[in-house]
């Protein structure tokens, strides 16, 4: 029963070689992101902390998901108990986001911010950690779950670097040159 489980990963070997190498380039995409928002001097530590880094954070858990699943594990228990990590950081660290995003001054977050910033991590994030807890028992409905979710995490970061890049080009286009500015 365990190799007939084992093999199940295996299949997903291509599925998760395209989402973690969208995952990879999406990262360093957000990279540019913060780099051109800190020279328009758009965003501060705290906007960065509350909405820059944890769009990178998930798309590293993307990343670190598809290493899992792609891992040559002994054990389908040991698969789950990573994923289950992955889905209890995610939860923890959706929390300390909804706390930095109340906390920070540089903006006024509308519900849009409240959704994708942190109930949408949020509930991927326990989804993860439910489907991580069935994996052993409900193998196969299980990994379409966390595949699922790995690419709704990465459709999150997505919208999150848009809407972050949306507001930089906006931000920069509002402020008023100032002398040795370049148009």
């Amino acid at each position: 029963m365990e190799q007939a489980i084992l093999s199940l990963l295996i299949s997903w070997g291509n599925f998760y070689v395209i989402l973690g190498s969208s995952a990879s380039a999406l990262t360093g995409l957000q990279f540019v992101v913060i780099t051109l928002g800190a020279e328009v001097d758009v965003l501060s530590t705290p906007t960065i902390r509350a909405f820059g880094t944890p769009t990178i954070v998930h798309f590293c858990a993307v990343l670190f998901i598809s290493v899992i699943i792609s891992a040559p594990w002994p054990t389908i228990s040991s698969a789950g108990l990573c994923l289950d990590a992955c889905g209890l950081a995610g939860l923890t660290y959706t929390v300390l986001v909804a706390r930095r995003v109340r906390r920070q001054t540089d903006y006024v977050p509308v519900l849009e911010d409240w959704l994708w910033h942190c109930a949408l991590p949020f509930i991927a994030y326990a989804v993860l950690l439910t489907a991580a807890n069935i994996l052993w028992r409900y193998p196969v409905q299980a990994l379409f779950v966390i595949g699922a979710t790995a690419v709704f995490l990465l459709f999150v970061g997505i919208h999150n670097a848009w809407d972050a890049v949306i507001y930089i080009a906006l931000e920069r286009r509002q402020r008023p040159k100032r002398t040795g500015d370049k148009d």
